[in-house]
């Protein structure tokens, strides 16, 4: 479902409501710098509690900025992913996270250990598939997010902040990029 953009007074737009869906007016907005601030004190938390992991898996599309500033933070470079698609609009799913192609190499993973990165811990279900999906085939496995929700069914390793607020991130704040008119 395409998403709408949506102006609010304090003159934040967002695409991440789906069409016809409101955003709540009280919400976590968290911009460019603050994510810098924010990625650089989980991963110096990580570091305080003596996990090195050997490689990030990001969760896409969200954890995609943190997981890659946080690989950075820790001086990680072995990055991977999984695609995960879960959510359709505001508090809007599908009735189960669902992996989508391509698909981490699960047989590099043997004997590594992981930190699992995504942007928020909402329901928890997307953190928890990826989670079970890692620890499976490696070492240790534990996650970190910038946001977890009190309703979220695992409670991250790592976490920035807490919040029951609807979450405004810099990624998905604006509209995707058009080709310009011809």
């Amino acid at each position: 479902m395409p998403a709408t953009r949506a102006t609010y007074p304090d003159g934040m737009a967002t695409t991440e409501a789906a069409p016809g869906q409101d955003l709540p007016a009280d919400r976590e907005v968290l911009d460019w710098a603050l994510f810098g601030v924010a990625v650089r004190e989980l991963a110096q938390t990580v570091v305080d509690s003596g996990f090195t992991p050997d490689l990030v898996v990001a969760v896409a599309r969200g954890g995609l900025p943190p997981g890659g500033a946080i690989a950075y933070a820790l001086g990680t470079k072995s990055v991977g992913t999984l695609n995960v698609e879960f959510y359709t609009g505001v508090d809007e799913r599908l009735d189960e996270p669902q992996l989508l192609p391509p698909l981490l190499d699960t047989a590099a993973l043997h004997g590594l250990t992981a930190l699992v990165v995504d942007d928020v811990a909402d329901t928890g279900e997307t953190l928890a598939l990826v989670q079970r999906l890692v620890a499976g085939h490696c070492a240790e496995a534990r996650t970190a997010v910038l946001y977890a929700k009190p309703r979220s069914v695992v409670e991250p390793d790592y976490v920035w902040r807490r919040t029951d607020r609807w979450i405004t991130f810099p990624w998905s704040a604006e509209p995707p990029v058009q080709a310009a008119p011809a």
